[in-house]
């Protein structure tokens, strides 16, 4: 029976050894770049090379966190930042960015890649599209019931990775711009200024207030699963993971060591005499954990009970038990302990011989001399032997052979005793990582099976890519296009010059909404919008997407997660698929790693313009698309501000078919006003941004990248302006009074147009 993996964080060299020493099967851990903790101390080059080395002496995996999204100019310091730790054995690799993930498994063909929770896996369809491009394991939306994520072990032979134990975001991981808009400090970047955990004051739509400004209805409850460990197992996880790369080491080794314990206590007894001691539970309350704990998402979807609604910040830690762990776990002496005989004859080679269990290293040194002055004595000679320094290793034993009249340098003696342990480490390490033995050995080695798939990949996408035209060769006309969410924004469009129109997909599951599809102009494409997330009770609307499709005369969908494309080759839809902006495209290797199945990709958020002209130059400017106009989805979240606050309105009649307004509003400490989306047939919140986004004035700059598309999103607009919103723009894109128009809205932001993200 294959036991399940425990997977501790490490956000610095002494959580890493304290995790090793408490138990962790594996550690996650990031470098300098790309990865999503950029405030964690995190590793050198160097120290990941160490810590690979450890770990694998002592049974452990190492993972590296290669987990955020990459801009095009910086896509280029990934091979050369990767070789090295993968020549050192580096376990696996944990992404986000679909380029990262496209690139690393042509570069690295048989280095593992793990499927951060950031790109938000959310089912079976998502798990099965991403194994069939190469991924090793997935960890999925932590969103996730234990249901959902048995459902994908049993119907996708992947691996599963989840979080037992930590904070938790409010937000579906990788969904989240709130801090991104609001301060330029991106999640996605691994900067995420925690926006979550301040207060808000709230109002719902059915009257009822919140306004003392002390409450936090978007900071979640840490999570703590360990009473769950048996369910855990037995729904077949295969890596149970801590989240804390910015906590101390004593939280690290403390936590680790106490799922160490009921994993063990789990496989070691009858199901019936698992219980977690109240001594242990006290034990993890007092690690840096908030005031109270729940147990995430495993038997629940959402809920009050699962947010820190009054005081979201850390309860003290206990230093008694920080110093106990500290002790236990981070102070003593956790070397290997090992056997050690030298053989010293004069004119034979120095032999030493250091032996772990049944592992054995020989080296062999300088010719022994016969001594001229004062000979070596077997205390001289053991003293200076037994020295391990640095090692992974102590020697519990030591054996002299040798004659009484001989010399040898110190010097010797020391390389002979280096060169011996380095061996012996050597040898355990391939024990314990017996696929990394046919790896290329040098770095030349694997620079030179990139070059020859660069060559490969270039003569097979020669025609297309010289097909795709640069910036500064082709000026395209801007077609028009709008997303609507409601019938009074369908109103208003219906008619309108727009060349295509976005429509809800829950805008077809109200009686005789196959009316919607009527009196349109002859030339405008109608295309189907999907939600932001599918989960696995999804399954009955999705049956009556494909019906909807298959009937009607739809030109294409747009797709928000890796879920609907999975869903969409499996009904064999033929027609055009567009990834939208959340589906990110930040580089070439992700535009390329989308290219077979997306006809067209609107460009992410949070790229300026700058970076947006440096990837149109690197990838052509056609099936490019932008949003120029509407409010920004700040986040993306199964955690309801309506049932925190008040309570759940799915049950209620009409609910899951009302999408003609906002339903609540947050309010933070500057007075600015987020409109709150409540999806309630999909069972999920939209929280908008306080002012709409508009690009109206960086349009001619637009323009000229030959950029195929604006287009429109109208989510808390009435009718009426709507109607105003698209008249402007309509005026503008035509040319038609252009720079005499005033925008119909007051407030408005540029996103990020001109400042970027870091």
């Amino acid at each position: 029976m294959k036991k399940v993996e425990l997977l501790a964080p490490a956000g610095n060299y002494e959580c890493f050894l304290g995790a090793i020493h408490a138990g962790a099967d594996a550690v996650y851990l990031g470098g300098n770049k790309f990865g999503a903790r950029a405030y964690a101390d995190n590793f050198s080059r160097e120290d990941i090379i160490s810590a690979i080395k450890y770990a694998h002496v002592y049974g452990s995996k190492v993972y590296l966190t290669l987990n955020t999204l990459v801009k095009e100019e910086e896509f280029g310091e990934i091979y050369d930042y990767l070789s090295p730790l993968y020549l050192a054995g580096l376990d696996a690799v944990i992404v986000q960015d679909m380029g990262v993930f496209h690139a690393i498994g042509r570069w690295f063909p048989d280095l593992e890649l793990h499927i951060s929770t950031q790109m938000s896996v959310t089912g079976s369809y998502g798990a099965s599209y991403l194994k069939k491009l190469g991924a090793k394991r997935i960890v999925p939306a932590r969103e996730l019931s234990l249901a959902e994520i048995k459902k994908i072990k049993d119907t996708v032979d992947i691996e599963i990775e989840t979080f037992v134990h930590g904070a938790v975001c409010y937000c579906y991981s990788g969904q989240c711009l709130f801090s991104s808009i609001l301060g330029g400090r991106s999640g996605n970047r691994g900067r995420c200024a925690q926006p979550c955990r301040l207060p808000y004051e709230v109002e719902l739509k059915e009257g009822k207030k919140r306004q003392d400004g002390k409450t936090y209805p978007l900071s979640a409850k840490d999570m703590c699963s360990i009473e769950l460990v048996p369910e855990l197992i037995e729904a077949g996880i295969d890596s149970f993971k801590i989240e804390g790369r910015m906590k101390s080491p004593e939280y690290v080794a403390g936590v680790t060591s106490l799922y160490r314990k009921y994993i063990d206590k789990y496989y070691a007894e009858d199901l019936e005499g698992f219980q977690v001691d109240k001594a242990d539970m006290d034990k993890l309350r007092s690690l840096y954990i908030r005031s109270e704990i729940s147990e995430g998402y495993y038997h629940k979807h959402n809920g009050r009970d699962m947010i820190t609604l009054d005081n979201p910040s850390y309860r003290g830690q206990d230093e008694a038990v920080l110093q106990e762990i500290r002790q236990e776990y981070l102070e003593g002496d956790f070397r290997l302990p090992i056997i050690g005989k030298a053989v010293l004859y004069k004119n034979r080679p120095a032999r030493f011989t250091v032996t772990y269990k049944d592992i054995e290293a020989v080296s062999y040194g300088n010719v022994v001399d016969k001594a001229q002055k004062q000979p070596l004595t077997e205390d001289g000679v053991k003293k200076q032997l037994i020295k391990s320094g640095n090692t992974a290793f102590f020697f519990e034993h030591m054996d002299i052979d040798m004659e009484s009249d001989i010399f040898i340098p110190v010097k010797a003696l020391n390389e002979l005793r280096r060169t011996a342990c380095e061996e012996l480490e050597e040898k355990i390490r391939e024990r314990n990582e017996l696929a990394y033995r046919n790896r290329p050995q040098s770095t030349q080695d694997i620079k030179a099976i990139r070059d020859i798939k660069a060559v490969g990949d270039s003569f097979e996408k020669e025609d297309t890519t010289s097909a795709q035209p640069k910036t500064e060769n082709r000026k395209a006309e801007t077609k028009l296009h709008a997303f609507v969410q409601n019938k009074g924004q369908l109103q208003a469009v219906r008619g309108s010059e727009v060349a295509r129109i976005y429509l809800s997909s829950d805008l077809f599951m109200e009686e005789d909404s196959i009316k919607l599809l009527e009196n349109f102009k002859k030339d405008v494409e109608i295309y189907l919008a999907l939600p932001y997330v599918i989960r696995d009770y999804d399954t009955l609307f999705l049956n009556q997407m494909e019906r909807l499709l298959q009937e009607n005369p739809f030109t294409g969908v747009l797709i928000r997660n890796q879920e609907q494309l999975q869903w969409l080759q499996e009904i064999s839809w033929k027609k055009g698929i567009v990834s939208d902006a959340n589906l990110y495209i930040w580089n070439k290797e992700a535009y390329d790693a989308y290219m077979d199945v997306c006809q067209e990709r609107y460009l992410p958020y949070e790229l300026n313009f700058k970076e947006t002209a440096r990837l149109i130059d690197t990838v052509g400017n056609e099936n490019l698309s932008q949003i120029v106009y509407g409010r920004i989805p700040m986040m993306i979240t199964a955690n309801c501000i309506t049932k925190t606050m008040g309570r759940c309105r799915k049950g209620l009649a009409g609910a899951e078919t009302a999408h003609e307004d906002i339903a609540d509003f947050l309010r933070d400490r500057y007075r600015k006003e987020f409109p709150v989306y409540c999806n309630c047939r999909h069972c999920y919140n939209i929280i908008y941004n306080s002012v709409p986004m508009s690009l109206h004035n960086g349009l001619t700059k637009l323009e000229g990248l030959g950029i195929s598309s604006f287009r429109l999103d109208f989510t808390t607009e009435t009718k009426e302006e709507t109607k105003d919103i698209l008249t402007f723009y309509e005026e503008f894109v035509k040319g038609r009074k252009k720079g005499q128009l005033q925008p119909p809205f007051m407030e408005f932001t540029n996103g990020h147009f001109n400042r970027g993200v870091e």
